[in-house]
């Protein structure tokens, strides 16, 4: 881990926070390959495998504000050790799982045992450095999770073909031991706040967001007239409605209203929703098709986003240090349209299908755009929060971006057309170009040429609410 220039602190602050995103980060990518080898021994379809995602996707996205709330009022040590313990426990539950219904309920478990370690993660971060040492720290971090998500695909794919499934959840026993024996070496004067949890406000948002998702996935095979998808539909949207409402008149709120007031915050995290809605349905539908319609193997299906991983972990942390010195702005705007530029080269995939030149162009395409990214992006709204409240904008930061994987995936079927055939895949690929270039034009219109000007009077201007 490229920590060298680092203080002792610092490189443990640094290994603990990858390490424990690592785990969340893998295990939402890890599973796509391992999709067609689920199907098949446990039944359901597409429809089984859009829950696979979204159970963990839901949990995780609900409760990750929760868990925000949780670390700057506890600790983030605490509450990072809670997260890796019980993330375990459920990886196990998942590896053993008998049946669909199983395997769902402990996914779910999964992610919201997930949701509390990620804020806490890059809280630590945050916490601990400022200015430029912190869009360094934070590159690396970024280059090793996103790594992460990217590399999860080829370990599930050599576990589907050399032993079975079930072991893609077990791959996170290694780094989660790891992890809390550098966290118990970690000695942060870290004290409980007694800042009021919202813990209705939690329920509220996991609740509407897993009703609308579940009207989402079964609309293809109910359709919009039955009530078994309407009415949770509107029941969902309007406990999140009520969620929001909630936020502005809380004195503790899980996601403070006023954050968005702060304009790379805001702006950023627009970015954010449109960028990981289009890495999520691309993971997706890549994953799936290469084995299902292409007739690849999962190891081979997961390789073909190895040079997405290799140019994340070349190129992510110097991308971030050029954010330091330059600002972000011109990085989150070229990346995503670059981005762009490879989802629509991924419309070369043809009938007779020749990865090396029908795949491998589009994915060093996206690789490159993704490294000139992720790290500017998550510098900039992080680095506009003041941070004592870094916790619970990391937070809403991370539920933005799973959100936006939720909701894209639990609309698989739509964008598709009911079948993830060839057609079905060009009309991700359109979706996916389209996401990319709406989240680099925000990215123009609402960052900051330079980060400094008026960042301080923004921060103080934010009431601590």
């Amino acid at each position: 881990m490229a920590t060298s220039r680092f203080a002792p602190l610092q490189r443990l602050v640094i290994s603990v926070a990858v390490l424990a995103s690592f785990v969340t980060f893998l295990d939402g990518t890890v599973v796509t390959v391992a999709l067609p080898a689920i199907s098949r021994e446990l039944g359901g379809g597409i429809t089984t495998q859009q829950w696979v995602v979204d159970a963990y996707l839901i949990t995780l996205s609900a409760l990750i504000l929760l868990a925000g709330s949780l670390s700057d009022a506890y600790g983030r040590v605490l509450v990072m050790r809670v997260g890796l313990i019980a993330f375990g426990v459920a990886s196990v539950a998942v590896a053993a799982a008998p049946d669909p219904l199983v395997l769902i309920i402990a996914r779910a478990a999964q992610g919201a045992a997930g949701a509390l370690l990620v804020p806490s993660s890059l809280a630590l971060i945050t916490a601990t450095m400022r200015s430029d040492v912190q869009s360094r720290a934070i590159g690396v971090w970024t280059a090793f999770t996103t790594g992460a998500q990217l590399v999860g695909p080829l370990l599930g794919g050599l576990f589907v073909d050399f032993l079975s499934w079930r072991f893609v959840f077990l791959i996170n026993v290694l780094p989660i031991g790891v992890t809390l024996f550098l966290l118990a070496r970690l000695k942060l004067n870290e004290r409980p706040s007694g800042v009021r949890v919202d813990w209705i406000s939690g329920i509220l948002c996991a609740v509407g967001l897993g009703a609308v998702v579940f009207a989402l996935i079964e609309q293809p095979n109910l359709g919009w007239s039955s009530p078994a998808i309407w009415l949770p539909g509107i029941v969902g949207a309007g406990l999140f409605a009520w969620f929001l409402v909630r936020q502005q008149r809380s004195s503790t709120p899980l996601m403070p209203i006023s954050l968005f007031r702060v304009r790379d915050f805001a702006w950023g995290n627009l970015a954010t929703l449109f960028v990981y809605a289009a890495l999520s349905l691309n993971g997706f539908v890549v994953g799936v098709y290469l084995q299902q319609g292409a007739g690849l193997s999962a190891t081979a299906a997961g390789l073909a986003s190895l040079p997405m991983t290799i140019l994340m972990i070349l190129v992510s942390s110097r991308a971030g240090s050029w954010a330091g010195r330059y600002g972000p702005r011109i990085f989150m705007t070229v990346g995503p349209l670059v981005m762009a530029a490879g989802a629509v080269m991924l419309l070369l995939v043809a009938e007779d299908f020749d990865y090396w030149w029908q795949v491998l162009p589009a994915m060093i395409v996206m690789g490159l755009g993704l490294s000139l990214t992720v790290a500017p992006l998550t510098s900039a709204i992080l680095g506009a929060i003041d941070e004592s409240r870094s916790g619970i904008a990391s937070a809403v930061n991370n539920a933005v971006s799973r959100v936006a994987g939720l909701l894209v995936v639990a609309m698989l079927s739509t964008i598709i057309g009911g079948t993830l055939d060839l057609a079905g895949f060009h009309s991700a690929a359109w979706v996916t170009a389209s996401l990319l270039v709406l989240g680099g034009v925000v990215s123009w219109i609402g960052i900051r040429r330079n980060p400094a000007e008026e960042q301080a009077a923004e921060v103080a201007a934010v009431p601590e609410s």
